[in-house]
Protein backbone atom coordinates (compact mmCIF):
# COMPACT_ATOMS: atom_id res chain seq x y z
CA UNK A 1 0.00 0.00 0.00
CA UNK A 2 1.20 3.45 -1.25
CA UNK A 3 0.82 6.49 1.37
CA UNK A 4 0.50 9.67 -0.11
CA UNK A 5 3.27 12.08 0.54
CA UNK A 6 2.23 15.01 -1.70
CA UNK A 7 0.71 16.20 1.26
CA UNK A 8 3.36 17.32 2.37
CA UNK A 9 5.26 19.29 -0.67
CA UNK A 10 3.21 22.89 0.65
CA UNK A 11 4.57 22.11 4.12
CA UNK A 12 8.23 21.72 3.24
CA UNK A 13 7.81 24.57 0.35
CA UNK A 14 6.90 26.43 3.32
CA UNK A 15 9.19 25.99 5.04
CA UNK A 16 12.07 26.07 3.57
CA UNK A 17 11.32 29.62 2.49
CA UNK A 18 10.05 30.43 5.42
CA UNK A 19 13.87 29.11 7.64
CA UNK A 20 16.04 30.99 4.34
CA UNK A 21 13.92 34.58 5.36
CA UNK A 22 14.57 33.80 9.37
CA UNK A 23 17.77 33.18 9.06
CA UNK A 24 18.96 36.02 6.84
CA UNK A 25 16.88 38.70 8.82
CA UNK A 26 19.11 37.26 12.13
CA UNK A 27 22.11 37.49 10.55
CA UNK A 28 21.12 41.52 8.88
CA UNK A 29 20.52 42.25 12.38
CA UNK A 30 23.26 40.80 14.18
CA UNK A 31 26.12 41.84 11.70
CA UNK A 32 24.28 44.64 9.70
CA UNK A 33 27.21 45.99 8.43
CA UNK A 34 28.42 42.64 6.14
CA UNK A 35 25.05 43.39 4.10
CA UNK A 36 25.75 47.21 3.20
CA UNK A 37 26.72 46.04 -0.20
CA UNK A 38 23.34 44.48 -1.23
CA UNK A 39 21.90 48.13 -0.84
CA UNK A 40 21.18 49.57 -3.76
CA UNK A 41 23.10 53.32 -5.08
CA UNK A 42 19.81 55.03 -5.62
CA UNK A 43 19.36 54.52 -1.84
CA UNK A 44 22.66 55.35 -0.73
CA UNK A 45 22.68 58.82 -3.13
CA UNK A 46 19.43 59.48 -1.43
CA UNK A 47 21.57 59.76 2.40
CA UNK A 48 19.93 57.57 3.74
CA UNK A 49 21.92 55.37 6.43
CA UNK A 50 22.88 52.29 5.04
CA UNK A 51 22.19 50.54 9.41
CA UNK A 52 18.95 52.00 8.97
CA UNK A 53 18.26 50.01 5.65
CA UNK A 54 19.43 46.73 7.07
CA UNK A 55 17.83 47.16 10.12
CA UNK A 56 14.49 47.96 8.44
CA UNK A 57 15.19 45.13 6.05
CA UNK A 58 16.30 42.62 9.04
CA UNK A 59 13.04 43.13 11.31
CA UNK A 60 11.16 42.54 7.86
CA UNK A 61 13.05 39.45 6.86
CA UNK A 62 12.67 37.79 10.32
CA UNK A 63 8.69 38.50 10.49
CA UNK A 64 7.73 36.89 7.34
CA UNK A 65 10.33 33.88 8.31
CA UNK A 66 8.61 33.65 11.59
CA UNK A 67 5.10 33.66 9.85
CA UNK A 68 5.70 31.39 7.31
CA UNK A 69 7.47 28.58 9.73
CA UNK A 70 4.26 29.55 12.45
CA UNK A 71 1.96 29.29 9.52
CA UNK A 72 0.49 32.03 11.12
CA UNK A 73 -0.62 34.74 9.02
CA UNK A 74 0.60 32.90 6.15
CA UNK A 75 -0.63 34.62 2.93
CA UNK A 76 -0.46 38.22 4.12
CA UNK A 77 3.15 36.83 4.77
CA UNK A 78 3.63 35.44 1.66
CA UNK A 79 2.28 38.49 -0.34
CA UNK A 80 4.93 40.93 1.46
CA UNK A 81 7.59 38.38 0.89
CA UNK A 82 6.71 38.38 -3.09
CA UNK A 83 6.61 41.85 -2.97
CA UNK A 84 9.94 41.93 -1.34
CA UNK A 85 11.65 39.38 -3.28
CA UNK A 86 9.94 41.30 -6.41
CA UNK A 87 11.39 44.71 -5.60
CA UNK A 88 14.87 42.84 -4.56
CA UNK A 89 15.54 41.30 -7.76
CA UNK A 90 14.74 44.10 -9.62
CA UNK A 91 16.92 46.48 -8.12
CA UNK A 92 19.97 43.59 -7.75
CA UNK A 93 20.32 43.03 -11.56
CA UNK A 94 21.35 39.99 -13.29
CA UNK A 95 24.04 38.00 -10.74
CA UNK A 96 23.64 34.80 -8.70
CA UNK A 97 21.99 36.28 -6.08
CA UNK A 98 19.19 37.46 -7.74
CA UNK A 99 19.02 34.10 -9.30
CA UNK A 100 18.78 32.66 -5.92
CA UNK A 101 16.01 35.39 -5.02
CA UNK A 102 14.05 34.21 -8.10
CA UNK A 103 13.95 30.97 -7.25
CA UNK A 104 12.67 31.57 -3.64
CA UNK A 105 10.02 33.93 -5.64
CA UNK A 106 8.46 31.22 -7.37
CA UNK A 107 8.50 28.92 -4.37
CA UNK A 108 7.21 31.65 -2.08
CA UNK A 109 4.49 32.31 -4.73
CA UNK A 110 3.36 28.60 -4.75
CA UNK A 111 3.20 29.21 -1.12
CA UNK A 112 0.85 31.68 -1.56
CA UNK A 113 -1.53 30.04 -3.93
CA UNK A 114 -1.91 26.84 -1.90
CA UNK A 115 -2.76 29.23 1.39
CA UNK A 116 -2.23 27.59 4.95
CA UNK A 117 -1.23 24.10 4.55
CA UNK A 118 -2.65 21.44 7.63
CA UNK A 119 0.22 21.59 9.90
CA UNK A 120 0.25 25.68 9.64
CA UNK A 121 -0.39 26.63 13.49
CA UNK A 122 -3.07 29.40 12.65
CA UNK A 123 -5.10 26.61 10.81
CA UNK A 124 -5.07 24.64 13.65
CA UNK A 125 -5.62 27.74 16.35
CA UNK A 126 -8.27 29.54 14.21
Amino acid sequence: MKKDISKYAPVIARLGVGIVFFIFGIWQLSNPSSWFGYIPDFILNAGIFPGYVIFFNGILDFLIGFALLTGFFLRPAAALGILHLIITTTTLGFNDVSVRDFGLLVVLISVFLHGPDYFCLGKRYK
